[in-house]
């Protein structure tokens, strides 16, 4: 099975990345989606599940779409072939390390973790449970260009595959061009 995992959209899902997520079998969204429009875009063969990130709120999504917004949990545990993935969005600004061993204390019994919150990529496989971090798969704080990272998960192993994509170059139209 190959779970799409993503974070950080704020309301805007690159188009490059929703191509990756339609080649997915699952598509995690763990959290600071930003409006109903990007969990519409991700096209898994599946299903998509999808977290509340800390700025996911009603002064961030538009009112006709605040049913959806009650509808996305804090957290979720999937039943995966070879074990669970926790998905959270997390927060908090401290070091990495020990964000990692927070979520790992909350999640002790889980394979994996996927979060967001930072914006910064990260596969953290030094200790049990890994702590995956996809970057952000939007256009806000995506220096590197936006990312997302693709589980593979087997009964008798899991895999991480990181999809990096160049930055997007974009231009404003001024008054003169119209």
């Amino acid at each position: 099975m190959r779970v799409g995992i993503i974070a950080d959209t704020h309301g805007f899902l690159d188009p490059r990345i929703a191509d990756h997520i339609a080649e997915c079998d699952l598509a995690v969204h763990a959290g600071d989606v930003g409006g109903a429009d990007v969990l519409c875009a991700m096209q898994p063969r599946e299903e998509v599940i999808a977290v509340r990130g800390n700025v996911d709120g009603p002064e961030t999504w538009p009112d006709h779409e605040a049913h959806m917004l009650e509808q996305l949990p804090a957290h979720s545990v999937l039943d995966l072939p070879g074990g669970e993935l926790a998905v959270i969005h997390g927060d908090g600004y401290e070091p990495a390390s020990r964000r990692h061993e927070r979520l790992r204390a909350a999640f002790p019994r889980v394979r994996a973790i996927a979060c967001g919150h930072s914006h910064q990529l990260v596969v953290d496989d030094a200790a049990d449970p890994w702590v995956l971090n996809p970057g952000a798969a939007g256009r806000v704080r995506v220096k590197d260009g936006p990312s997302m990272l693709i589980l593979t998960c087997q009964e008798d192993g899991w895999s991480v595959q990181v999809v990096q994509l160049p930055p997007r170059k974009y231009r404003a139209i001024t008054s003169n061009e119209e």
